[in-house]
């Protein structure tokens, strides 16, 4: 059986005690003026009178000791403690319980302060060696975890000034087109020697910023580009709208083998793959040696075990500049932060386990190490700010742009799809949730999960129904998860007969740019379709100015990225939040999840939101004469391939036949349940086909 230091010396100890009780070396001890005394209250040697010295720091049971006066010293426990920084320039002292040498020399540091709250005592960084020189004769007795180097290491760092760069070789068509606080992140940048993370709120140009980073670096290239599958033909537009002196032939999309000798041909300055091909092209990317790699929504990369992680830290160590950006680095905890942190300073923490046991409470259980704590928060967002990234909310640099409020909507009762087997069974789901070991707890809540959604359908129909019975004509998205959710919605807003697009996981890439673009610039297209986890990124429809959940998403992260596709730079008025809620359901357990999470992060600087201050509401249960079936009822062959858009719009009539066929009549429901359904009536649930969910089918709680 293995013991800790503290456990081997508590034994020692206490053996020691037993051992003089017993009369063993008396005349030694009273010889040097040594008095043993188990039960003071002080557990560290301590000088009689204004001496200075104190017990040799090698202490051994059968060694003489120095010639000095000593009280007291311990037998029986050992006093542990933790040093952590509070701000740049100040460190304070958590020791296990209270000592009075350990006082005394707190009181002799000049830069000394008590705080009457914590009562902890906090010191200068600068007299952190003087400090720790003087508790380290208290040893073994009292022990003071150390400040890693790493932590001292970043503090003492000398840096650029990035007010001193001139931006001069950023081509002058991006350079022109950047805002002041973008021109800020770009020179924090090539401060940081172009390896940094851009963490921007949700909307701020982190494209922009990252763009001009490279061009500043033009003499490194190739360039790669690392980005979701969705995004790689706006990153591709986007080179050739801000940097032009960059040929469009010179610029490869790797999407197949047919691509790899364009990759590898000499002309090829800029490469840009997804998260997927990386890891299935690793040798050909680092055959071509690239200098720059840029890595969109680098928060996939959580998992330090996957495939694509360890391909890009292989790529990342032999490229000279690595710029990292995401709007949510951690979704819910800091451990996530790790594998990026590592491809821009590789060899900056010392290894996963030290930065866990530092920052994630990270403990030995019989599993192995568990991570999914947090410690030290105050400490990580310093070392984050200090040497890694920059982060700006929206309310920061955006002093015009519209606010954004959020309410919660409980749906009305009696339009859930409850029965009472349901009822029993949901009963019992959230039991089973609450009773489940932690490490099986997340299959429970995405069985739980599952259900909910299918209860909730038709009270979310009616509410969209109610909302596109009022006068207004603003444009609102809707996000929901599972396809059935999604299905139910867009069968609601064909009978309504209001024009929509839809994005899933699915829709081809190509296509939703053309999507996107028939939201944002035809007024007769009201309403925005869109999963959760395909969506929630690299879209701008700021022409909505309302945002429904239809279901919720255990990342607080995935939520409000979401969100940011109607609040950012471009926003028509103030954008409202809608998520809506249902009793007895899943919402019931994940809601409150939610704010925990961002509480996480908001510690560590990485969020600015909250969820406590959303406003409730009530679903209106008049005039409910009638509800959707969650059964889908559409043709196929009536939509353009790979989208939900109607080939040829709904007649009149055909609303009325549709109107009858509602579920309460029966007959209409057996005329309807032949009918093709799209996706050939498969109900996906969970996550939708797109190799970027896949990415997030790992999410933990």
């Amino acid at each position: 059986m293995s013991c800790s230091k503290e456990e081997i010396e508590k034994k020692r100890l206490a053996a020691l005690e037993r051992r003089q009780k017993k009369g063993f070396n008396i005349h030694t001890e009273k010889s040097s003026g040594l008095v043993l005394n188990p039960g003071s209250p002080s557990f560290a040697p301590e000088l009689k009178g204004s001496g200075s010295k104190v017990v040799n720091n090698h202490f051994h049971p059968y060694q003489r000791p120095e010639a000095c006066n000593i009280e007291n010293i311990p037998v029986s426990k050992v006093i542990s403690g933790t040093i952590y920084l509070i701000s740049e320039d100040r460190f304070e002292v958590n020791p296990s319980e209270f000592c009075t040498p350990l006082i005394s020399i707190f009181k002799s540091i000049a830069s000394r302060s008590y705080d009457a709250n914590t009562k902890l005592w906090n010191f200068s960084i600068d007299d952190y060696e003087e400090l720790m020189s003087k508790v380290a004769p208290l040893a073994p007795h009292v022990v003071l975890g150390a400040i890693p180097a790493f932590v001292l290491k970043a503090l003492r760092e000398q840096t650029v000034d990035p007010n001193t760069i001139e931006l001069t070789p950023v081509e002058s068509t991006l350079r022109n087109k950047l805002m002041p606080f973008q021109e800020e992140g770009v020179r924090f940048g090539i401060a940081r020697r172009g390896r940094c993370m851009i963490a921007d709120d949700m909307g701020l140009g982190k494209t922009f910023q990252a763009l001009a980073i490279a061009s500043y670096y033009r003499d490194n290239w190739p360039m790669l580009i690392v980005t979701t599958s969705s995004m790689r033909e706006t990153w591709q537009s986007k080179i050739h709208e801000l940097l032009p002196s960059v040929p469009l032939m010179n610029i490869v999309t790797l999407s197949s083998s047919k691509d790899t000798q364009l990759v590898a041909d000499r002309q090829t300055e800029v490469v840009i793959v997804s998260y997927k091909i990386t890891s299935m092209h690793t040798d050909l990317l680092k055959n071509k040696k690239f200098g720059v790699v840029i890595i969109d929504e680098s928060h996939y990369l959580k998992s330090h075990k996957s495939q694509c992680t360890s391909a890009l830290l292989s790529l990342s160590r032999g490229s000279a500049r690595v710029v990292l950006l995401s709007g949510t680095p951690a979704l819910s905890r800091p451990a996530e932060l790790y594998t990026q942190l590592a491809l821009i300073e590789p060899r900056f923490f010392p290894s996963y386990t030290e930065y866990g046991k530092r920052y994630c409470a990270g403990k030995q259980t019989s599993f192995g190490w568990d991570m999914t704590g947090q410690s030290n928060l105050t400490e990580l967002q310093i070392i984050l700010q200090k040497r890694f990234l920059i982060r700006r909310t929206k309310e920061q640099v955006l002093t015009k742009l519209e606010s954004k409020t959020r309410e919660s909507v409980l749906l009305d009762q009696s339009l859930l799809q409850f029965t009472k087997e349901d009822q029993k069974g949901l009963s019992q789901m959230a039991e089973t949730y609450k009773s489940t070991k932690s490490t099986e707890r997340h299959a429970a809540l995405i069985t739980f999960f599952s259900e909910s959604a299918k209860v909730k359908i038709p009270a979310i129909c009616k509410y969209i129904k109610q909302l596109l019975q009022e006068e207004s004509t603003e444009k609102f998205l809707v996000f929901a998860h599972h396809r059935n959710v999604i299905d139910a919605i867009c069968l609601t807003l064909d009978e309504t007969g209001t024009h929509y697009i839809c994005i899933v996981g699915s829709t081809p890439a190509n296509t939703r740019a053309d999507l996107v673009e028939r939201f944002q610039h035809t007024s007769s297209c009201r309403c925005a379709v869109l999963s959760i986890t395909a969506a929630n990124s690299g879209l701008t429809l700021t022409a909505a100015n309302l945002v429904l959940f239809a279901e919720l998403h255990w990342n607080p992260g995935i939520l409000t990225q979401a969100e940011s596709r109607a609040h950012r730079i471009g926003s028509r008025g103030s954008v409202r939040v809608r998520y809506l809620l249902a009793a007895r359901t899943a919402d019931d357990f994940i809601w409150p999840m939610l704010q925990d999470k961002l509480n996480v992060l908001n510690n560590v600087g990485l969020s600015g939101d909250t969820f406590e201050d959303t406003t409730m509401t009530r679903q209106e249960s008049k005039n409910i004469s009638h509800y959707l079936t969650p059964k889908c009822s559409k043709n196929r062959n009536d939509y353009v391939p790979g989208t939900n858009i109607r080939k040829v719009p709904l007649q009149p009539q055909t609303l009325n036949v549709l109107e009858k066929n509602s579920p309460c009549d029966s007959k209409a429901s057996e005329r309807t349940s032949n009918v093709e359904c799209d996706f050939d009536n498969t109900e996906k649930s969970f996550l939708e086909d797109d190799e970027d969910d896949e990415l997030l089918a790992n999410l933990d709680l």
